[in-house]
């Protein structure tokens, strides 16, 4: 009987934890310190700092099996996946570690007993070849003289392009870190003996497969050129579990095993295709189990990052399951498979269960109505392709207009055998990107066309005045050689103090003045590399090249900087109690409050909330000197500072520390120390879109003169409802009770009401012919319990025209019922245009059912009794022209 992949997975840990390892859990599969990696995508990245050294081992000997995500950058099989048999975003890693203990022969041998004895894997050994690197001969020499592996079937691989340590049997992680030569084995599926190396090279029909590397790392790649030897050697492994069971199961395709097929069973039911070997079955596998490890390690959908790549993976699953015929939303119904087949390695899924169904959910219903609408566009641009090559100009439509992903596009387009005009889409992307700089380049309040290549020394870091040169004066976007009293305009220098609105900071107010020159600033504005001071002089005169004192109003600069320091605060509270999954996608920051808007998918509860704000003040209270330091881009990644991941940022940035509890790249201002801010409230939280949360709070006086509003607010309702504010909460639920109770009650005589109406009314019936009339004006009733009377009084009569009015507040309400049979003749729609045509009010409907309103006036009785003449009217047309 073949070994299942959970059976597999276990016997490798116990095969090695006989050896003497410890088992160490998976790492989770965003790499822990270390900005080089998107994902972990290999069993040695959470001991990487051992490997170089940095770190101490807690023991010589480990066994993992390590959950792994290949989707980008060197390591990236996305693109391969479902279209190849051994591809997957998701696999397991199944490794061994030694940490300067064991080396190259013992890891050789305990692969290769693993592999071939009858207790574990027991593959026959003339299945199993060999390849090193080429100047590895003491891995050669262990192969061939120890194991005694025959000499055609060791494969030495050398470097590419003469370029050393560039071979395919030379491993790193990837452009940095610990490397070394390795050795793999293959397994061969083919049934015919050969002996030749060459046919192991060419590899036709890929009968050979890659199931195991040993590498030995013993360096540390520095840059592209540059490489160091380790002072401790290290032996890092790696062997896919899905490789290794489609080996054991006696199956080619990894898709085979038993794993896959019952997840590619459960998808293949509610699809309308009849092949299971369909691609786009082997694709959604792979991706689903790729999404929930993905959500389970706390990243959520969204438009950059490791985000990106999830939402990226999600969306390719769902449109191959448009492609199968699976209408509805599917991937989240998915989650309880994955965990069943997934054993063990699906504990951490057990436990988020729900929260991974909940966010694969609503990325489906967002994504469905533009999955849609492209599909259906590119589709039939497509067949209007030449040359079969699709426009770049629609590529960037799809992209620009509905948000179609440009790799949905290319997946698409790569089936048909079509190809992008990638140029095209570069060209109108870049005419977009320059529209969007046009409109959003200058102040908003004036007419966009103020273009300066000119630079302005800011020296607001350390100064609050200086004294600068006016080198440009703009009065209605228009360039003035001088500005007089009462002129509204800008004014820009050479340099100030003076900080221009950018990183969500909002600009300095203050004055620049010259003896009795004084230029109130109201505002100040980036304008590329120069900054415009906005505003209003209100004595004397400036000219181009005047001197004048350029002073910030401290008070408001200081409210700034407290409200900025405490958004750093508040960006890693928010990590710190909701997960790393947040990130920053926009802030506010003024002299009044702050607004920070981050990625957050889950309601945060006031719990949570509070627990915020109690880190935060905290730190506060902790009195933190806030350090602030230039440093080099790649210094400030090594100290984990926190950026925009869609920022660019030059070599040199700035850095800003409140202890190990915030650091975060900012250009801005701010407080000397944590303690200067005073206080934190949080005030308000909402949800702005899908997957993006946002905080609104107040730092200082401001934080206090809230909670004193609070107090005030709370002392008058507690006056209001006459109890004390102890217990107002218990007050206010007493008189909810009282509220509802009452409301039964109207309930009940609004029903005892609607009886008595209907009574009268159907004593006030008049007969127009074989019609039966009825109109009646209510006044202060509910416009709900006119529609009831009429259902009622629907089931009494027959061939009726009923008119009911309501009157509130001087305004009326009408509703016009015809029966069925009636509106042959009369429609209750054309009774609402007379109606409403001589009350000037609004209404429509159809010919059974009609509703309107407006301001009500004293025609409308009169109004009511000549509808009556207009049906009798009507009616004796009708028998003249025998329609009756």
């Amino acid at each position: 009987m073949n070994k299942t992949t959970n059976q597999i997975r276990q016997d490798f840990l116990n095969f090695f934890k006989e050896k003497g390892h410890i088992i160490i859990p998976s790492s989770s599969l965003v790499p822990y310190n270390d900005t080089t990696l998107l994902f972990t995508n290999a069993g040695m990245n959470q001991f990487k700092e051992i490997f170089l050294g940095e770190k101490q081992r807690d023991y010589p000997r480990v066994v993992t099996v390590q959950r792994c995500l290949r989707t980008g950058g060197k390591h990236n099989d996305l693109e391969n996946v479902g279209y190849t048999s051994k591809h997957h975003t998701f696999f397991e890693m199944l490794g061994n570690f030694s940490f300067n203990d064991y080396f190259k022969k013992e890891a050789i041998e305990y692969a290769w007993e693993l592999l071939t004895s009858k207790k574990w894997f027991n593959i026959p050994k003339n299945k199993l070849w060999i390849s090193v690197y080429e100047n590895d001969t003491e891995t050669y020499r262990i192969w061939h003289n120890i194991i005694k592996i025959p000499a055609e079937r060791i494969i030495k691989i050398g470097d590419k392009n003469n370029s050393q340590y560039d071979s395919e049997n030379f491993w790193q992680m990837g452009d940095s870190g610990p490397c070394g030569p390795c050795t793999e084995i293959f397994y061969d599926y083919g049934s015919t003996d050969i002996k030749s190396s060459i046919d192991f090279l060419k590899n036709e029909n890929n009968r050979f497969v890659e199931i195991w590397n040993i590498v030995f790392i013993e360096f540390n790649r520095i840059s592209q050129t540059k490489i160091i030897s380790l002072k401790n050697k290290s032996i890092d492994t790696g062997m896919g579990l899905e490789r290794i069971s489609a080996v054991l199961q006696n199956v080619y395709s990894n898709y085979d095993i038993d794993i896959f097929q019952e997840l590619i069973k459960s998808i293949f039911a509610s699809s309308t295709i009849k092949n299971l070997n369909h691609i786009s079955l082997k694709v959604i596998a792979d991706h689903i189990r790729s999404c929930v490890y993905i959500i389970a390690d706390n990243i959520f959908p969204s438009n950059e990052h490791r985000g990106y790549v999830l939402r990226r993976i999600i969306r390719r699953a769902l449109r191959h399951g448009h492609k199968i015929g699976i209408k509805e939303n599917f991937l989240y119904k998915l989650v309880p498979n994955v965990i069943k087949i997934m054993g063990k390695s699906a504990d951490i899924l057990k436990l988020k269960k729900d929260k991974i169904e909940e966010i694969l959910k609503a990325e489906e219903i967002q994504f469905s109505n533009t999955l849609n609408k492209g599909l259906k566009i590119l589709n039939s641009e497509i067949q209007k392709t030449y040359n079969n090559v699709l426009s770049g100009k629609t590529v960037f439509y799809l992209y620009d207009t509905f948000g179609f992903p440009v790799d949905l596009t290319e997946d698409v387009c790569r089936e048909k055998k079509i190809k992008i005009d990638y140029t095209g889409y570069k060209v109108a992307k870049e005419e977009q990107k320059k529209r969007s700089n046009l409109k959003n380049k200058f102040y908003k309040n004036y007419n966009n066309n103020i273009f300066i290549n000119d630079e302005c020394i800011f020296q607001g870091y350390k100064k609050n005045k200086t004294k600068a040169l006016v080198k440009y004066i703009f009065i209605n976007n228009q360039f003035v050689s001088k500005i007089s009293k009462n002129e509204n305009g800008i004014i820009f220098l050479n340099t100030t103090p003076f900080y221009g609105e950018s990183g969500g900071q909002k600009g300095d107010i203050g004055k620049l003045y010259y003896k009795k020159s004084c230029f109130i600033v109201e505002d100040t504005k980036k304008y590329k590399k120069t900054t415009g001071h906005i505003g209003k002089l209100i004595s004397g005169e400036i000219k181009i090249n005047d001197y004048v004192f350029s002073e910030i109003d401290e008070n408001y600069r200081h409210s700034i900087e407290l409200n900025h320091s405490a958004t750093h605060l508040l960006h890693a509270a928010l990590r710190n109690v909701l997960g790393n999954n947040v990130y920053q996608k926009g802030s506010l920051v003024t002299n009044a409050y702050l607004r920070f808007d981050f990625s957050c998918s889950k309601f945060i509860t006031m719990s949570e909330i509070q627990k915020i704000e109690h880190i935060v003040n905290i730190q506060i209270r902790k009195n933190i000197l806030i350090k602030i330091e230039n440093l080099d881009l790649e210094k400030a990644k090594l100290k984990n500072a926190i950026a925009l991941f869609d920022h660019q940022y030059s070599s040199i940035v700035r850095v800003v520390s409140m202890n190990n509890f915030s650091i975060e790249l900012c250009g801005g201002t701010h407080t000397k120390r944590t303690g200067d801010i005073g206080f934190f409230k949080i005030i308000s939280q909402s949800s702005i879109s899908s997957g993006i949360k946002r905080i609104e709070a107040v730092t200082g006086e401001n934080a206090i003169n809230y909670l004193h509003k609070k107090d005030s607010d709370i002392q008058n309702i507690s006056f209001i409802l006459n109890c004390n504010q102890s217990n107002i909460k218990e007050k206010i639920n007493q008189i909810l009770i009282k509220t509802k109770n009452l409301e039964k009650k109207i309930k009940q005589l609004q029903k005892q009401e609607k009886k008595y109406y209907i009574k009268q009314l159907l004593e006030n019936i008049k007969n127009i012919q074989e019609i039966k009339f009825l109109s009646h004006i209510f006044y202060n009733y509910e416009h709900i319990l006119l529609k009831t009377i009429v259902d009622e009084l629907k089931t009494q009569i027959d061939n009726t025209i009923i008119i009911l009015v309501n009157v509130i507040d001087n305004r009326f309400t009408i509703l016009v019922q015809v029966s069925k049979k009636v509106t042959n003749w009369i429609a209750a729609k054309k009774i609402m245009e007379i109606i409403i045509d001589q009350t000037n009010g609004k209404g429509g409907g159809k010919k059974e059912m009609a509703e309107g309103g407006g301001v009500y006036t004293i025609k409308l009785p009169i109004i009511l009794k000549n509808i009556q003449s207009w049906i009798n009217i009507e009616l004796e047309k009708k028998k003249n022209n025998k329609c009756i």
